[in-house]
């Protein structure tokens, strides 16, 4: 089975949901439709990891899923079931959060240089001891180190002896170590290992050298020579030393295996010519939901965003400044080790000319020959905003742009972490303006994406990376797909929503408010949501956005005040009446969205993949809100009622949803030669402008858009679509149609949505 995927489910294996469980869902997701499983990491990580993302042993699947034997259960069930297995695999780092449960970083730490693991992490040796940021922020930290059975103790945390230095107290034993510990706060300025961003229980694995590579790929690549894999989807390859050879190595070791990468593109810029199949779907997420939103309303948004926050600033700059914050504390550790490469410059004049390159860099790094052009354009934009160091970046750019020089290697490490964190993890938090666009891959200056650029969009991706996966929700989402789909109704109503905000503002303030606006509008778009899950949301967005409190420094003041916001929400009468009735009338949009993206994404040119869950209405949030348990027995009953001629109403629990996703997905599975091509679909008539709607080969998708202005103008009246062939028949409703014109206001009236294809098609997906 090592195919292409006609579609894929993600599931987040973990413990408490371990891989003989999601064996149980095997005949469920090939009665969805389903084509292959999905699954988070199945290596060993560390013990009570709830995503798989901190392996420490490449050597076995972890056992707190239950090990190799349940793999191989897995495997089988998937087999039965007529389904394929895609495995997640993580290239870049490795967990050291519990070095005794990482037997490499584990004889690294007791052996230094010497050790045989030595070169798999990217350690600075050269600058002196390994240092482990783990102690207290306290003077007397070292005093609560003690020796047990022959290691060293702090508190929770264990670490090995050298041979021979284990005689003394236990200070005078630490200080014979290859490594160091030190004060938490010091991870970010100076440590001598490169890491996941500014996880510094994270360590960056060096997969460029072949003995590293072969050595964390075996087992993978065993499962792949067994038959037992048919897709391999990489995690984060920006962080890799080298990921175009990367790339090309592990291709060569899986030919026929479907491979994806984790790679995140900005907005206009294209996958580099990688042996790979395509990426993981952000870019087709931006796409598709901003076609809900309505361009029209970027204006009153703006305006809003200003009356609400006092101030003007635009997306460049506020992205500028939280990469710089990024690039110089959060990952100051890492600019140190840059700027040291060019030891004939004045050191701190480095720091400043890297930071600043990486906070102008336009893209999350550059790859040849494209690379040329964004550092280009980094150094330009640099030039402007310090001219002072004009000097520093010619010569620092100089270096960039050789490829023999380590500063060019190892720069586009930093650019990529610099994105991730100042923008994804801090800029999405701050900028608030309208914050259904902010989402991995997307671009919040960017409002809206009109019909005509979608289907240029879909149209190169069908002859350029036809195999790639398309996605509008995963675990790194900052919300649900579906929060997303209600929150775009707001652009169809900015002057109401405009006054209800700034009233819920004034009667409810808060000390920031941009982070107010961002809390109010993930309220209405996630109600009736649980209180706990709301704190928990807006005391995770407080500290990313690190204004007013952070994950370092939290304003307990500041914090008291968030969550008393919080429960004024629910506690208010009221407020809390008022709530509810806004988003009860933002819902049936919303729903109509939903399905619209919904059947957009899965029908579209490339791979779909349904995030675990999703294919009922679901109302997630950010990490770890989105990793949720399923309910899969309501889903699977659900399903069996569909199955027995049962349709349901738009809304309500979500079984509308469930209708598209499974017919679609066996659609794809079962008549594969209906999605062969693409071709947009035409509507004439007053409400042309409302529909959407693309010839995939056979099959004809059609979609609502912008569902309140189309209701406001009167609805569809006589607007019409033409048919590609002359009697098909709707595969949500079973309605059979004749002729070349169909009426939306006829075809539409059960569902906003409706995937047509011939009608002697239709029987095998039903």
């Amino acid at each position: 089975m090592s195919d292409t995927p006609r579609s894929t489910y993600r599931i987040q294996v973990r413990p408490g949901f371990d891989l003989d469980a999601t064996a149980e869902l095997a005949g469920y997701l090939a009665a969805l439709g389903v084509t292959h499983l999905y699954t988070a990491p199945l290596l060993t990580a560390t013990p009570g990891s709830t995503h798989g993302y901190d392996v420490v042993d490449h050597r076995a699947v972890n056992p707190q899923l239950g090990g190799e034997a349940a793999r191989a259960r897995l495997v089988r069930a998937l087999r039965a079931a007529g389904l394929g297995l895609v495995v997640d695999i993580v290239p870049n780092h490795a967990g050291v959060a519990r070095p005794e449960a990482n037997p490499a970083w584990w004889d690294v730490l007791r052996r230094g240089r010497d050790s045989a693991y030595a070169r798999w992490f990217d350690i600075d040796w050269d600058r002196g001891r390994l240092l482990l940021p783990v102690l207290a922020d306290t003077a007397d930290a070292l005093d609560d180190l003690k020796l047990v059975d022959g290691e060293l103790r702090y508190h929770e945390h264990r670490f090995p002896v050298a041979d021979g230095t284990g005689d003394g107290t236990p200070r005078q034993v630490h200080d014979r170590q290859h490594y160091e510990l030190v004060n938490w706060r010091r991870g970010d300025a100076e440590l001598t290992y490169r890491r996941f961003f500014a996880v510094s229980d994270l360590a960056g694995l060096r997969v460029e050298d072949p003995e590293v590579f072969d050595a964390t790929h075996a087992e993978i690549l065993r499962w792949v020579d067994a038959g037992e894999v048919d897709g391999i989807r990489v995690d984060h390859p920006d962080g890799l030393r080298d990921p175009a050879g990367y790339l090309a190595r592990l291709r060569a070791a899986a030919p026929q295996r479907w491979l994806v990468v984790e790679k995140i593109l900005e907005y206009g810029e294209d996958l580099p010519d990688w042996p790979v199949d395509g990426t993981t779907g952000y870019d087709a997420l931006a796409a598709v939901s901003g076609l809900f939103v309505d361009p029209d309303a970027e204006p009153e948004f703006t305006t809003l965003d200003g009356r609400l926050t006092g101030r003007h600033t635009s997306w460049a700059d506020l992205t500028h400044a939280t990469k710089l914050e990024a690039a110089t504390r959060l990952l100051g550790a890492e600019l140190t080790r840059l700027a040291a490469l060019v030891p004939e410059l004045p050191g701190e004049q480095v720091r400043a000319a890297l930071a600043e390159l990486a906070a102008c860099f336009p893209v999350y790094r550059g790859y040849p020959p494209e690379g040329a052009r964004h550092l280009a354009a980094a150094r330009s934009e640099a030039g402007r905003r310090r001219p002072d160091l004009t000097g520093v970046l010619d010569a620092v750019t100089a270096r960039l742009r050789d490829p023999g020089h380590e500063l060019a290697a190892r720069f586009p490490q930093l650019t990529g972490a610099v994105m991730a964190k100042g923008v994804e993890d801090t800029a999405y938090y701050r900028w608030s303006r309208f914050v259904a666009l902010n989402e991995v891959g997307g671009s919040p200056a960017h409002f809206g994406v009109p019909p005509a650029e979608l289907h240029r969009f879909a149209a190169t991706r069908h002859v350029r990376w036809p195999a790639s996966m398309t996605a509008l929700s995963t675990h790194d989402t900052k919300r649900g797909e579906d929060v997303r789909a209600r929150l775009a109704v707001l652009s169809e109503l900015p002057g109401r929503w405009a006054e209800r905000v700034a009233d819920w503002m004034s009667r409810a303030p808060l000390a920031d408010p941009a982070l107010a606006h961002l809390l109010w509008q993930t309220a209405v778009g996630a109600w009736p949501i649980e209180r706990e899950r709301l704190h928990g949301y807006a005391e995770k967005a407080a500290r990313e956005a690190s204004v007013t409190t952070s994950w370092a420094d939290p304003d307990a003041a500041f914090e008291h005040e968030l969550h008393a916001l919080v429960d004024r929400m629910y506690d208010d009468p009221e407020l809390h009446a008022q709530i509810t009735a806004f988003a009860a009338e933002i819902t049936p949009p919303g729903w109509s969205n939903a399905l619209g993206q919904k059947l957009v994404q899965l029908a579209m040119p490339g791979v779909p993949d349904v995030y675990q869950g999703t294919e009922l209405w679901e109302n997630s949030l950010v990490d770890p809100d989105n990793r949720r348990p399923v309910d899969f027995a309501v889903r699977r009953d659900m399903l069996a009622r569909l199955d027995a001629g049962w349709r349901p109403a738009v809304a309500g629990d979500g079984a509308a949803k469930l209708l598209v996703v499974s017919r679609t997905l066996r659609l794809r599975r079962d008549r594969p030669d209906l999605f062969g091509g693409y071709r947009p679909v035409p509507a004439r008539g007053p409400a042309a402008a409302h529909a959407v709607a693309f010839d995939r080969g056979g099959a004809v998708a059609v979609t609502t858009r912008l569902p309140l202005r189309l209701a406001r103008s009167g609805g569809w009246r006589d607007t019409t679509v033409s048919l590609p062939v002359h009697q098909c028949t709707d595969l949500f409703t079973g309605r059979v149609y004749s002729g070349s014109e169909l009426l939306l206001d006829d075809l539409l009236s059960t569902y906003p949505v409706a995937l047509l294809a011939p009608t002697d098609s239709v029987e095998a997906a039903a």
